[in-house]
């Protein structure tokens, strides 16, 4: 199995053999940088982070991801600080930075974007979340973090809830759990709910998925519950939006009463979903799972530049 020189586009792409690898690389990292602060398998590489929309969590873990392995980073956080402001084409920036960076990291409001930008791109492009569309590389410290957190991830139930129309990590998450012997509960308004046709080929594809609104009763069967937030962005009607926010509240008397020994997990920024009394349980692992994506991206990074064999760290 090698991931040199691929495109991370999209939650779907990932054999199980390949995501097990992932995982088992993003473990040695974890316990190397227990020992040092920084390796140098990178050393000489740059990665350039395009970020055409806000992110705390995806670009800074990616940065200090490069820096954990001794590379260099370039890149923009916001679009009116290039030459997008200017009228330049997104096709016409990835190529120009291409000429500049060994990998891409990109964010874009436009389904479709990192696609378009490892179609002109010679270097590889990693898609860091585009529009409602595809986050995988948040499918794959999701993973890594349910791994960690309850010790496998075959047999379990997961409950996802909140925002499953537009929600990017649950559009890719879903295509990372179906190769695992998972039970899904989609949790959402009916206005909000999962887009029918990727119910309808996981269901296909065997996948156990059933929808509700109730998120007291997924609670009470499920061992992972991802929560999401409502995300006022992708709302072109702002009523609409007002009248679906705070549709679930998560607090800790409901842990405490439904399910005590629930994982509770979120992709974060949350805004009202989770409530902060929350934040103390031994199982709340949302803060936890945003460190894990360090790990996991330095596992994409080193594997997509060919810096890990089979088996050999070169």
């Amino acid at each position: 199995m090698t991931l040199k020189g691929q495109d991370i586009l999209d939650g779907a792409q990932f054999t199980r053999e390949e995501l097990e690898r992932i995982m088992d690389i993003a473990d040695e990292f974890r316990a190397r940088l227990q020992r040092t602060p920084s390796l140098d398998l990178l050393n000489g590489y740059v990665l350039a982070t395009l970020f055409f929309e806000p992110s705390t969590r995806t670009r800074l873990s990616f940065e200090t991801a490069m820096h954990r392995l001794g590379g260099r980073v370039v890149g923009f956080s916001s679009a009116e600080s290039t030459s997008v402001a200017k009228g330049e084409t997104l096709e016409d920036t990835v190529r120009t930075v291409d000429g500049y960076a060994d990998v891409i990291v990109i964010r874009h409001p436009q389904v479709g974007s990192a696609k378009r930008a490892a179609e002109v791109a010679e270097h590889p492009v990693i898609n860091g979340g585009d529009g409602a569309g595809q986050h995988p590389t948040q499918a794959l410290l999701d993973l890594y973090t349910i791994r960690a957190e309850r010790g496998r991830v075959d047999g379990l139930t997961i409950a996802l809830c909140g925002d499953l129309k537009f929600g990017r990590t649950v559009h890719s998450g879903v295509w990372v759990y179906r190769h695992y012997d998972c039970r899904l509960i989609l949790v959402s308004p009916e206005p909000l709910r999962m887009p029918a046709d990727i119910v309808a080929d996981l269901r296909a594809q065997g996948v156990r998925v059933e929808e509700t609104t109730d998120l007291e009763a997924a609670l009470a069967e499920a061992d992972v519950l991802y929560m999401t937030r409502i995300q006022k962005e992708r709302f072109a009607d702002p009523a609409e939006y007002e009248r679906l926010k705070g549709s679930y509240i998560l607090t800790r008397e409901m842990i405490e009463r439904v399910n005590p020994d629930v994982t509770v997990m979120h992709p974060l920024p949350r805004v009202d979903e989770i409530a902060t009394d929350v934040d103390s349980l031994p199982n709340a692992a949302y803060f936890r799972q945003a460190r894990n994506g360090v790990y996991v991206r330095m596992a994409l990074l080193a594997l997509v530049l060919g810096r890990i064999g089979e088996g050999v760290w070169v």
